[in-house]
């Protein structure tokens, strides 16, 4: 009966959008007023529609999420790391949704102390993150943001470790990150614009004085830079980061003197990206400067720290790509990457050893993780594979011991890491550039084109997606699917130079790099258009909305989960969230070069009368970075020019942004939604 329910139809209103002498006619850009009764209207009925088509397979969704629930391990904690004489733990319990934070006085068997309890303060709210915890040096005060509506506007509080009291000074439109000067009275923390949620002024706070006396410390004037303030692992200096897709810019400040001056590090040259940590005498930066596309890391004196001061100590190497590093007393650990695989180096400072851990799969991935401490030989890192849940390992770079902390539990009795095997292959893009596939799959898939196949991708800002383990997934994986991870460009998988080939002028190439690995993938017979399936969420939504407009006949089924679809509107606006910091990655509109490049592949404005796969929309009504006007807008064109009579819902989280719902089973339950969606297209529902 629901399958012959009629769709609800969005009316059309008439508007003109005009730029450099060309109109875009947007019958659909009134529902960018979620003030208006009809928007909510509108979007609460395309809740209902989605409610009533996949009523029908309600109860196998309901019986996914209690199979994905019951691999997880609730009464879960994390490993302990020790900070300034104290073990952290986060913990969680059986039945609740949110974690419980704890710390244990020089030993781990000295009683807990209780930091929060988040399932209490959760109570009576929809949403509820909490974040940037920040314990004052003396261990006295811990300061924390709480965001209740998911749009990452965080109200910043202090909290007395001493007598449990929060203090009731409370500080809005923050980052919820904030970070103590040495002498225990004085907080740095950011403010976002009340419009735009850009973080751009510093402020400092002095205990026992209100809010309102707070002193202005730096205000980022340039609309496409955002700021930060945090202390150096060294604990010597407290840092003012200013950033841009392109560009940094640091401020440096002792942080025992913070009344005192910040001095710039080094001024901002657009182009030059660099970070940097500081350890004894200097700071080590990793940069991009002199053409090191790649990065590399170079070094200066702390009273000398303007570029013409800096030295070469890592060279730049086109192969490899410099990631990150981590700064111990007596050894550097640098994260690196190769041919797409993680690599972590080990270099003691006085040059006596230089190694590297080794990996023994064909695709995996590998990260240093939480290393607070600075006098230690213990290096903290995870890994886990597509096949191989994750492990979080404490190495002696001394010994070179290596002990397994931790690996991730999957509660299922039925699970064996061997009944999978992964593995990674190579399509060829449109202009020749080979591109490669992660991907993983219960052993005996025959290559007959008959298996159903989940190819995911992302592909911008540099961010890349590296191979990883998932108790979710499972439920895909043990139903005969293949789940595939298409590193296309746009993200840094095989080097800055992806990266750079996939952005601005160059973004189409995501889009052809993931058409051609589903053309690779249903030649090589992995799968078939009647069975291939396609997500990606955010900038991920972006590719999955050019691919089905170029390539709609490739899928049977796609998700795209707060995609950012209308490209050039959003764009244009500079009062909506994050637009103007991100010109350097799409470009700016109001250049008819970009202009006319963004109208090219903008999903939005490309919806053809054509037939579509079944697709499944979702967004949220507090988003920050992909307004929820876009995917509505879209699935409200797309339902007046498709011509086929596939599926198209469109579900709003009303009460959450950008990460869904806050709860880790509520997230659960988006998960399995998407999952009996793909699972109802296949006709598998046990």
């Amino acid at each position: 009966m629901t399958e012959h329910m009629q769709p609800p139809k969005a009316k059309q209103v008439h508007k003109i959008l005009s730029a450099h002498g060309d109109d875009r006619q947007d019958d659909y850009f009134w529902l960018n007023d979620k003030e208006n009764q009809d928007v909510i209207d509108y979007l609460n009925s395309e809740n209902d529609y989605y409610d009533a088509v996949t009523s029908k397979y309600k109860d196998f969704e309901k019986s996914l999420f209690e199979e994905m629930k019951a691999r997880i391990k609730e009464d879960d904690e994390s490993v302990p790391y020790k900070y300034n004489g104290y073990w952290y733990i986060v913990k969680y319990e059986i039945g609740k949704d949110y974690p419980i934070y704890i710390r244990k006085k020089d030993t781990l068997d000295n009683p807990d102390e209780l930091l929060f309890d988040v399932n209490k303060m959760a109570e009576g709210h929809d949403y509820y993150k909490l974040a940037g915890l920040s314990v004052s040096p003396d261990n006295t005060m811990i300061a924390f943001g709480v965001d209740t509506v998911g749009r990452r506007n965080y109200t910043l509080q202090i909290k007395s470790l001493v007598t449990n009291e929060i203090f009731k000074d409370a500080i809005e439109d923050t980052t919820g990150s904030a970070t103590w000067a040495n002498e225990n009275e004085t907080l740095f923390y950011t403010v976002k614009d009340e419009k735009t949620l850009r973080s751009d002024k510093v402020y400092k706070h002095k205990l026992g004085s209100g809010s309102s006396n707070d002193t202005l410390v730096f205000h980022e004037k340039d609309d496409t830079f955002g700021v930060a303030v945090y202390k150096s692992k060294s604990k010597k200096y407290l840092i003012i980061a200013c950033y841009s897709t392109l560009t940094n810019e640091y401020y440096t400040l002792n942080a025992d003197t913070p009344d005192g001056e910040f001095a710039v590090f080094q001024e901002r040259v657009r182009g030059l990206e660099y970070s940097i940590s500081h350890y004894d005498d200097h700071f080590y930066i990793v940069t991009n400067a002199d053409g090191a596309i790649n990065f590399k890391l170079m070094k200066t004196l702390e009273n000398e720290t303007k570029f013409n001061h800096w030295t070469e100590v890592i060279p730049h190497r086109e192969a490899v790509l410099l990631e990150d590093i981590d700064i111990f007393k007596d050894f550097l650990v640098i994260s690196e990457r190769s041919n797409g695989l993680n690599h972590i180096r080990i270099k003691r400072w006085d040059g006596t050893e230089d190694y590297y851990l080794t990996f023994d799969n064909e695709t995996y991935t590998a990260y240093t993780s939480t290393n607070v401490e600075f006098d230690t030989e213990i290096l903290r890192y995870g890994y886990n594979a597509m096949t191989t849940p994750s492990s979080s390992i404490d190495f002696n770079m001394v010994t070179k011991k290596k002990t397994i902390l931790k690996q991730q539990d999957v509660l299922d009795p039925n699970f064996d890491k061997e009944n999978y095997t992964s593995e990674r292959l190579w399509a060829t893009a449109s202009d020749g550039t080979r591109i490669p596939i992660s991907m993983v799959y219960r052993k005996g898939i025959k290559k007959d084109g008959a298996s159903p196949v989940l190819l995911y991708a992302y592909g911008s800002y540099g961010h890349t997606i590296d191979p990883y383990f998932s108790s979710i997934r499972l439920s895909l994986l043990d139903r005969g699917f293949i789940y595939a991870i298409a590193h296309v460009r746009g993200g840094e998988y095989l080097g800055r130079m992806w990266y750079e080939g996939g952005k601005l002028l160059q973004k189409k190439n995501t889009f052809t790099d993931f058409i051609a690995c589903s053309k690779f993938l249903i030649a090589q017979k992995y799968t078939s258009p009647r069975h291939l399936y396609a997500l990606g969420g955010s900038a991920g939504g972006l590719l999955i909305g050019a691919v089905i407009n170029e390539a709609p006949e490739l899928y049977n089924g796609v998700i795209a989960a707060v995609p950012f679809v209308d490209v050039i509107t959003t764009m244009l606006d500079e009062s909506i969230p994050l637009t103007t910091g991100e010109y350097d990655e799409w470009g700016n509109p109001n250049d008819k070069t970009y202009y006319d490049y963004m109208k090219s592949y903008s999903p939005y404005d490309n919806v053809k009368r054509q037939d579509y796969p079944h697709i499944l929309i979702t967004t949220g009504l507090h988003d920050s970075q992909v307004q929820y006007w876009e995917p509505a807008k879209w699935a409200a064109k797309l339902r007046s020019y498709k011509t086929d009579t596939n599926k198209l819902l469109l579900k709003t989280n009303m009460k959450a942004g950008h990460g869904g719902a806050s709860g880790r089973f509520e997230a659960l339950k988006e998960d399995a939604e998407e999952y009996a969606f793909l699972l109802d297209l296949e006709n598998i529902n046990d």
